[in-house]
């Protein structure tokens, strides 16, 4: 699949944007992925998304938001995997990477989906590899992710006004979401304790740019955990983007 292929994945994913607004109910959420009776138990759900069986909405919903319970969610911890992706997509030739280029690829994603298995970022990189591969069953299990993903998010609010923010789980998640719809976007601003603004580069219907709200991030943040990030991908050309 080539770089012309991958940017028709991410359109066909915001044209499919179509689920009903649904802000994060965290008491409800938690009490259904714990309940082994539910469609939504959580080892169930994640199971079910790891081999690529179709999933609701709801399911993305529940999966998506009931991350942030789970023992593996440590949004503020380097993940190793993210870095050996960024240096592969770093080197390789995007519409002639060679085989042993793409077989890593696929491992290092795989090692950072451990961390973050919902990263937009992560789920359009992997739908590339797979594509260029010749997986074509894969690629759509991946593109398929990445749309409902994507939909999860923009369910959660309109992202227009701090109290109608849209909620992520990782600051990253927050870019790669404008990232997607081909935008350019300037520095995020941390505007309370629990909502960041990012900018468009240039306004879009008048809008300047969407609201996240970020409080899941810091449920479980070590006591001494300094405050620092990096900002982080463009979608259009693969390439790692660091905003200081």
């Amino acid at each position: 699949m080539n770089l012309k292929r991958l940017l028709t994945l991410l359109c066909v994913a915001f044209i499919t944007l179509t689920a009903a607004a649904e802000v994060p109910d965290n008491d409800k959420i938690f009490a259904a992925i714990n309940d082994s009776n539910s469609e939504y138990y959580y080892p169930n759900l994640m199971m079910r998304y790891k081999s690529g069986e179709p999933l609701t909405d709801e399911q993305y919903h529940h999966l998506y938001y009931g991350y942030a319970y789970q023992a593996g969610y440590r949004p503020l911890n380097d993940n190793p995997g993210m870095t050996k992706v960024q240096n592969i997509m770093a080197r390789i030739a995007i519409d002639t990477p060679s085989v042993v280029d793409i077989d890593q690829l696929i491992a290092a994603c795989t090692e950072a989906m451990e961390y973050d298995p919902f990263s937009p970022k992560l789920l359009n990189i992997m739908a590339y590899a797979y594509g260029t591969a010749g997986d074509s069953a894969r690629e759509k299990v991946y593109a398929d992710h990445l749309a409902a993903i994507l939909r999860t998010i923009a369910a959660s609010g309109t992202g227009e006004k701090e109290k109608e923010p849209m909620h992520i789980i990782f600051f990253s998640h927050g870019v790669d979401f404008i990232a997607a719809k081909g935008w350019n976007q300037r520095k995020g601003k941390i505007i309370s304790r629990t909502v960041e603004f990012i900018p468009f580069e240039a306004p879009k219907n008048k809008l300047k740019g969407y609201f996240f709200d970020y409080s899941r991030i810091y449920w479980n943040k070590p006591d001494d955990y300094t405050f620092k990030r990096e900002r982080t991908w463009q979608f259009n050309n693969l390439k790692p983007r660091e905003y200081k």
